[in-house]
């Protein structure tokens, strides 16, 4: 994009050559593997545990790298610029692993951060239920107290990481009558009795992405295994979803950009009527559309990163930057896919397989009519 972006320091810089190697050879070849098995295979995520990749922003004593979003910025945006799909290390690291750091006890922590750090423990957060979608207030889960543990029942659905999870933060109801004020965290490990996966949801993209459906029939845990204080669940959810709002809006921003540059490779290159797309004039000035707003959404992550990385962004600027960008991104590539003609509409070419996969962008994370919710509140 040739914008001189001053957000970042050498570190991440370096970090930046470590997590682009790391993708270039340990996930591109394996991709279309994964596709076929509709998950991540377990070496992966060790490997990227060996390699420093997992836990970016977890304390050293945990086995984290110690540092701070910038680097998960950093790996975000390799992640986007290598094409991968379906690997969710970034919400493994930049959004459920954060809720045990700053919710957990020390207890908490040593149990589950070092297995998180290493890859050995996979981790997933199940908030959607079946007819709840983005209203996190009306779930229905239980988790009903008997002496020293917790008793829990109910059905979550597009749980990403489902299939492989090796533990789960659950959103569920300790006090079902208190609304927002009853929900509560809790971890269950999937060896729990009564814990079941349900099927592989079948998506329009990301087949390698194990979403899947879970169910808990009278699954007990420890008391010690709720996170935080009973009946905060919904103010530690707020506090967090900004975090992971913005991790979708720098991946937005960082795929479009690299679209736009594979984009104007393949119209110099393809030929129509005597000449390439690029010498017709509607070509040029689409892809001179589609840089100007590449470039404001670029400008305005790079600003809401800085604040963020000194823990100044809200959540409405975190619900901008989300909205602007996965509408900017989708609005872009549909023009892109069209400048590609019938290939674009092949998956073999990266064009056709983020029009798949970066659909979801507006949805998960809190749909764009969320967003705009959350923004016209502060109008």
């Amino acid at each position: 994009m040739h914008i001189h972006r001053s957000v970042f320091r050498d570190d991440h810089e370096m970090f930046r050559s470590t997590a682009r190697r790391f993708f270039e050879r340990e996930c591109v070849p394996r991709q279309a593997a994964w596709d076929e098995a509709g998950q991540v295979d377990r070496e992966t995520w060790l490997k990227a545990g060996r390699e420093g990749l997992l836990g970016i922003t977890l304390p050293p004593e945990y086995g984290g790298g110690g540092g701070d979003f910038g680097h998960c910025a950093v790996f975000n945006e390799e992640f986007a610029r290598a094409g991968v799909s379906g690997a969710y290390f970034g919400m493994h690291s930049d959004v459920i692993a954060p809720y045990i750091a700053r919710c957990g006890s020390d207890e908490q922590k040593q149990r589950w951060l070092p297995g998180a750090c290493s890859g050995e423990i996979i981790l997933a957060i199940a908030m959607t239920e079946p007819g709840t979608g983005s209203d996190l207030k009306a779930v229905r889960t239980t988790a009903i107290r008997d002496g020293d543990e917790y008793v829990i029942n109910g059905a979550k659905t597009f749980i990403s990481n489902g299939l492989t999870a090796d533990l789960v933060i659950v959103v569920c109801k300790t006090d079902p009558a208190a609304g927002a004020k009853g929900i509560s965290l809790i971890a269950v490990e999937a060896s729990r009795a009564g814990f079941q996966r349900g099927r592989k949801l079948d998506k329009v993209g990301q087949p390698a992405a194990d979403t899947a459906e879970l169910f808990f029939d009278n699954v007990r845990v420890p008391v010690s295994n709720r996170l935080g204080e009973e009946g905060k669940g919904f103010a530690y959810l707020m506090a967090e979803l900004p975090q992971e709002r913005f991790s979708i809006a720098v991946t937005a921003a960082a795929k479009l950009e690299r679209l736009l540059e594979q984009t104007t490779e393949y119209v110099k290159e393809r030929k129509a009527f005597n000449q390439t797309v690029w010498d017709f004039q509607n070509t040029k000035f689409k892809l001179a559309d589609i840089k100007a707003q590449a470039t404001a959404a670029r400008l305005m992550v790079d600003h809401y990163l800085g604040e963020h990385m000194s823990r100044r962004l809200t959540l409405e600027e975190a619900a901008i930057a989300k909205l602007f960008t996965t509408e900017t991104l989708w609005k872009c590539l549909d023009d892109m896919v069209q400048l590609h003609g019938g290939y674009g509409y092949m998956l073999e070419y990266p064009i056709a397989r983020a029009f798949v996969d970066m659909r979801v962008n507006r949805i998960y994370g809190g749909t764009s009519e969320v967003m705009r919710e959350l923004i016209a509140r502060k109008l």
